[in-house]
C-alpha cells in the first residue's frame, strides 16, 4: 500500500527508536539500514550536491530533522559557495505537515529548498518495493 514518503520515514524512526529503548540490536540495525535507504530518496545533486541526511538523534514521529547543503551559483552560472541548512517538519492538522527551513537566506533561496523538500516528502512511495529493492 503506497504512503507519503514523511509518515513512512516517521515511522521507520519510531521503530529504530523503540528498538533503542528495548535494547533489540538486530532489528534497530534493521531500521538503521532503512533509513539509511530512505535518505537516498531526499533531494541530492541539482545544487543539493552533498546529499541530504535525516539527523536521526533530534527526529522522531513528532519531528523530523533534515541535514543539506545548497550550492549556489552566480550570475554568470558559475558555483560560488554553499549553505548550509536544517530542516524542521512537524505535523499539521490541516495540511499534513509543514516544512520551516533554518540556515542563511542567501539569495532567497529558503522558500526553494522548503519548497523541493515538500514535495519529496509528500510524493506517495510503495514501502514492500523499499524492502524489495533493500
Amino acid at each position: 500500500m503506497n504512503r507519503p514518503f514523511y509518515q513512512y520515514l516517521a515511522g521507520a524512526l519510531t521503530a529504530r527508536e523503540n528498538c533503542k529503548k528495548a535494547g533489540n540490536a538486530e532489528w534497530l540495525d534493521r531500521w538503521e539500514s532503512r533509513l539509511e535507504q530512505l535518505d537516498k530518496l531526499l533531494p541530492s545533486g541539482s545544487r543539493f550536491d552533498a546529499g541530504s541526511v535525516v539527523v536521526k538523534g533530534e527526529s522522531s514521529s513528532r519531528q523530523i530533522v533534515i541535514a543539506t547543503s545548497f550550492h549556489h551559483m552566480d550570475e554568470h552560472g558559475g558555483y560560488d559557495g554553499w549553505t548550509e541548512h536544517r530542516l524542521l517538519v512537524k505535523p499539521d492538522l490541516a495540511f499534513g505537515f509543514t516544512v520551516t527551513v533554518g540556515g542563511r537566506n542567501r539569495n532567497d533561496i529558503k522558500d526553494y529548498i522548503a519548497e523541493a523538500f515538500d514535495s519529496v516528502l509528500r510524493e506517495e512511495i510503495n514501502p514492500e518495493e523499499l524492502e524489495k529493492a533493500a
